[in-house]
């Protein structure tokens, strides 16, 4: 059991009334995760996968819903995005069965989140876990072990199961691909058409790093652009891809109308270009050194309960900074280096606007970055 993160931020929440809902991708995790919170327990699971179990759900009023919990007083809802009606469901324990304290887990956004929301205002905690974060595995294994896995995790990515299948990684990562990224889209938005994703993703893999533009990706696709910012919300919510917004204080030369587009996890985007080399022989290591360190930031963000706007900078003159963190009333400015002997100095124009904090970030002191 890899301790998560995430595991100290749940557990102050767990004495109160409020449910908690973890969300985030297929097999990173969460059952587990709430598994072992609740591991010394006695709670009732509601396998929401289960045909039975999802109809009976489904169709239950107040006293149905106090048969099934019974004297249980911890429920857990798991794969809770299946039933259709679930912010009621969930909003009728909270508030006619009293004493009852709510997990919840779900693989995608989808649907769970526009489910809940409303019904649930007020009344829930909610929390994304993610792959294995770079702090989690270095409290597992140590930081030596970790430094001489980096090339390794930049490859094949920080699925659970990918860190735990050494020798296996392309072969799971293959089966992980395919089924994670298609069921609950295609699924739950009837999308007919799962090649039309494939080219959309395999484009946004080439892109990483780079500014997207949603025409741009229209015309070379042959795609409508309303079907692309459709695809593009349905796999940021499914936590496949995640955007990156330019900075900007309306300065004429400054670029505010394009994106860029990352992956929550390197190995994913590696299966999707079918691209498993090492280091040595790809001319992407640049691009993945800056999603990696993009995707882990996230994570650290989000478990330490940060407060942070993120964005990347550039100007129409093309100069550029990788990663701006504005937290705390300071501009962060970052530069993506794998290679330590790379030197970059911060564009005059930014440093004299905002007055930057500047760091290089490289395979030498990244682990600052990230803790």
């Amino acid at each position: 059991m890899i301790e998560r993160d995430l595991y100290n931020v749940v557990n102050k929440r767990i004495s109160d009334k409020k449910a908690i809902i973890i969300v985030g991708a297929r097999q990173v995790g969460k059952t587990t995760f709430i598994e072992h919170i609740l591991k010394d327990k006695d709670y009732l699971l509601i396998d929401c996968d289960d045909p039975t179990t999802k109809e009976q759900i489904e169709n239950a009023n107040t006293e149905t819903l106090r048969r099934i919990i019974g004297n249980k007083t911890i429920v857990f809802f798991d794969e809770a995005q299946r039933i259709k009606n679930i912010g009621l469901i969930l909003k009728i324990i909270i508030d006619r069965i009293k004493h009852i304290k709510i997990f919840v887990s779900g693989s995608s956004s989808l649907d769970l989140q526009d489910r809940i929301n409303e019904p649930l205002t007020g009344r829930k905690w909610e929390f994304s876990l993610f792959t294995l974060s770079w702090n989690e595995l270095v409290n597992q294994y140590g930081h030596l072990t970790m430094m001489q896995q980096l090339e390794t995790r930049l490859i094949y990515g920080s699925y659970p199961e990918v860190v735990t299948a050494v020798g296996d990684e392309e072969e799971v990562l293959k089966q992980l691909s395919s089924s994670y990224l298609y069921k609950d889209i295609l699924k739950l938005n009837e999308i007919r058409k799962p090649e039309i994703l494939e080219k959309l993703l395999q484009a946004l893999a080439f892109q990483v790093g780079s500014e997207v533009s949603f025409s741009e990706l229209s015309n070379n696709l042959g795609i409508d652009k309303k079907t692309i910012e459709s695809y593009i919300q349905l796999l940021e919510k499914s936590f496949i891809i995640f955007k990156l917004n330019p900075f900007s204080r309306n300065l004429r030369n400054e670029i505010s109308t394009k994106r860029k587009i990352y992956f929550y996890d390197n190995g994913i985007r590696n299966a999707i270009i079918s691209n498993f080399n090492s280091l040595s022989l790809r001319q992407d290591t640049g691009i993945l050194w800056e999603n990696f360190l993009v995707s882990e930031r996230i994570k650290y963000l989000h478990y330490h309960r940060i407060s942070a706007n993120i964005y990347f900078w550039r100007t129409k003159q093309k100069q550029e900074i990788d990663f701006v963190e504005e937290r705390g009333g300071k501009i962060y400015a970052y530069e993506f280096k794998y290679n330590p002997r790379k030197k970059i100095r911060i564009p005059g124009s930014f440093e004299r606007q905002y007055t930057p904090v500047f760091s290089i970030v490289n395979k030498d002191n990244f682990f600052e970055f990230l803790n």
